[in-house]
């Protein structure tokens, strides 16, 4: 369902939440890392600078004593706009609540927004709503604190802004606010960080009258995606600091030394937004609070590799098993702090950040989701951003499952089905009455029985395993002669375990789906047979996944799923996913994104895979479309040699996407997979 989107016709970026203070030690906020917002903006005006943008969108809060405050307001507005002469893109400013006054509300922390302080907003950065053109696309700047105000100045905007839509309907059009009609759905309760009734509904069916592309928000420091009718809704990170109410999304305490998650420097950023002809895509940028000081020259930007939307990474056969409720609601208790008298619903989207991060578009799902209604809409909606689903079930579905299933069919790709061999004759009819009701394609996943399990780990241990190794032939050909399965198997489950190379496998795998004539779905176990033991290599997870990448693409009847997407870090098989579980990314995130980004830029047919040890670590090497493309994979004992990077075009740093200079024998950090493309 993903939209094609045709040619990239230029990018822009949005910031917001910049909360400049009146000087470098100069702050009014009881928390030290507010001091460093001054010097993280510094730091985003240097690197917005480095990239090709037409304009770049602040979208509110660009200063943090609030205009009640006048002197204050004066000197950090005064550092704003000395900051902002060094950009060298055109910059449009959002008021935000610092900047304006909160919304109108009677128990707000702050003061609230008055009309005495617009002329404050308009004396240094100008009219507090105003659109403009570039291309065909129509941008709108509106000011969401004055909202249910009752002021003439709402009364004024409101006007405007219908105008405006009217006079602009043929246009592809973009909203900027600060403050998000809302969180997770339209009829949520009020709160202090959504637009309140009923200028909620007002602004909504203005999005939905008239087909809005895009509202970029700001406000919440965190980031958010949700899609109202047609339009996309992104709430952004803040470039200073993280709004730590929210650090109840996390089931861990915040890490130590980062302010009860006020820190927490992988969730800060911006965006940058790509608009193509058939729609947009968004990078976000983490900045991990990064700062430049004051009169610091701007150091040229190291090369790398540009990361690949799920929706631009077409050709990608591997993904992640979502065993955690990814798209869950949870409630933010009030603590004081901004909120008080009632909890606010908010769904975790850190998960979907780093997938659109990794482009990562396959996402294997249990049955589960299927039987929350908020779920399915939301996999419905990220279809359109280009991911692609897979079922997971077990058994014969009841009565109520099979209409499940097939209600929603058009939702997935592809339907994994596991059965119990001592079983099947029981099943086998239920199974088959649902296979035969969708055009799924169907792959099947034996449960291993103990003796099977005590085979493949020297004892048995109290743990569910399934999938098939190749030494089940047998086996599975008979599942393909079943006669209620006849005809409606796709291909089968293979298991990759901890002790198997990822090569080995993925190409035994292949070799036997070609033999039945169907395909293969490989499950890349992230930990070993013993429950009790904990896996948390990191270099090995992110060794194990370039390989498997790498692999995966030579066998396009192959798709991947690698069963930790986010930490296990309690209960059985405990061990490290490429998201620890404040779900920032880990090296395994780092390596998967880069990975993908650097061979969506080698295309062609990919030929023989060979692996090899060499002092120091592994290496894999295929060739693509002529090229050859070799993942250099550390042990962490030692730097490894690589005497082809002599030849090489690209010589990419997998932990940071740096291209390194090429030419030369160059030693390879024992610490950090690298991929060279030659040719």
């Amino acid at each position: 369902m993903s939209i094609e989107l045709g040619n990239r016709l230029f990018s822009f970026g949005v910031i917001t939440d910049t909360h400049l203070n009146p000087g470098e030690d100069d702050c009014n906020s009881p928390f030290p890392v507010n001091e460093l917002a001054n010097a993280r903006m510094r730091h985003v005006v240097h690197d917005l600078n480095s990239r090709d943008l037409a304009f770049v969108i602040n979208v509110g809060d660009l200063v943090h004593p609030v205009p009640a405050i006048p002197d204050a307001y004066h000197e950090a507005a005064t550092r704003f706009l000395e900051q902002v002469e060094g950009l060298k893109h055109d910059l449009h400013l959002v008021p935000g609540n610092h900047d304006v006054g909160d919304k109108p509300n009677d128990w707000a922390p702050a003061a609230g927004v008055s009309e005495a302080y617009l002329p404050l907003w308009e004396k240094y950065f100008g009219p507090h709503y105003h659109s403009f053109d570039h291309g065909d696309c129509h941008f709108i700047v509106i000011n969401a604190q004055i909202i249910n105000s009752g002021f003439p100045s709402e009364a004024a905007q409101r006007a405007w802004l219908e105008a405006d839509l009217e006079a602009n309907k043929g246009k592809r059009l973009f909203m900027n606010s600060h403050y998000p009609p809302y969180f997770s759905n339209p009829h949520e309760d009020d709160n202090y960080d959504n637009i309140s009734e009923p200028g909620r509904s007002w602004m909504l069916g203005l999005l939905e009258n008239y087909g809005v592309e895009a509202l970029f928000i700001g406000h919440v420091h965190h980031f958010w995606y949700n899609r109202h009718a047609d339009t996309d809704c992104y709430l952004l990170p803040s470039t200073a600091f993280v709004r730590q109410d929210y650090s109840e999304m996390f089931r861990i305490a915040p890490d130590e030394g980062s302010e009860a998650g006020r820190n927490d420097k992988p969730k800060l950023g911006y965006l940058v937004v790509h608009v193509h002809e058939g729609g947009h895509i968004c990078d976000v940028v983490r900045t991990y609070g990064e700062t430049a000081a004051e009169g610091s020259p701007v150091t040229p930007t190291e090369e790398r590799v540009p990361p690949i939307h799920p929706r631009l990474n077409a050709g990608a056969n591997f993904g992640f098993d979502m065993r955690q409720n990814w798209m869950e609601i949870i409630e933010i208790p009030p603590t004081g702090g901004l909120d008080e008298f009632d909890r606010k619903e908010v769904r975790n989207d850190y998960p979907l950040l780093a997938l659109w991060e990794m482009g990562v578009r396959k996402l294997r799902v249990p049955l589960r989701d299927l039987k929350i209604p908020y779920n399915v809409q939301r996999m419905r909606t990220l279809q359109r951003h280009g991911h692609e689903f897979t079922l997971s079930t077990f058994g014969a579905p009841t009565d109520a499952e099979h209409d499940l299933i097939i209600a929603n069919a058009d939702i997935f790709e592809a339907w994994e089905i596991g059965y119990n061999p001592e079983s099947l004759d029981r099943v086998a009819a239920g199974m088959a009455r649902t296979m035969a009701a969708t055009a799924m394609p169907v792959y099947l996943s034996k449960l291993r029985s103990i003796d099977e399990m005590r085979e493949e780990s020297g004892r048995y241990y109290h743990a569910i395993n399934q999938g098939f190794f190749p030494r089940d032939e047998a086996e599975m050909r008979t599942l393909l002669d079943h006669p209620d399965f006849k005809g409606h198997i796709g291909g089968f489950v293979f298991r990759l375990t901890l002790d198997t190379a990822p090569t080995d496998a993925i190409a035994a795998a292949s070799a036997m789906a070609d033999d039945f004539g169907v395909a293969a779905s490989v499950h890349l176990r992230m930990m070993g047979a013993n429950p009790a033991d904990e896996t948390a290599d990191d270099l090995g997870t992110a060794n194990r996944l370039t390989e498997t990448m790498l692999t995966a693409r030579a066998y396009p009847d192959v798709h991947v799923f690698v069963d930790t997407f986010a930490d296990n870090d309690r209960g059985y098989f405990v061990r490290n996913g490429v998201l620890d579980r404040l779900f920032n990314p880990r090296l395994g995130a780092q390596v998967v994104r880069h990975v993908n980004a650097a061979l969506a830029t080698v295309q062609g047919e990919v030929g023989i895979i060979i692996t090899n040890d060499v002092p120091g670590g592994r290496q894999i090497t295929a060739e693509i479309g002529g090229r050859k493309v070799i993942a250099l994979l550390p042990d962490g004992t030692a730097a490894m040699d690589a005497p082809e990077a002599a030849a090489a075009d690209r010589l990419i740093n997998l932990a940071s996407g740096v291209i390194a200079p090429a030419g030369g024998q160059v030693n390879i950090d024992g610490n950090v997979p690298m991929l060279l493309i030659v040719g």
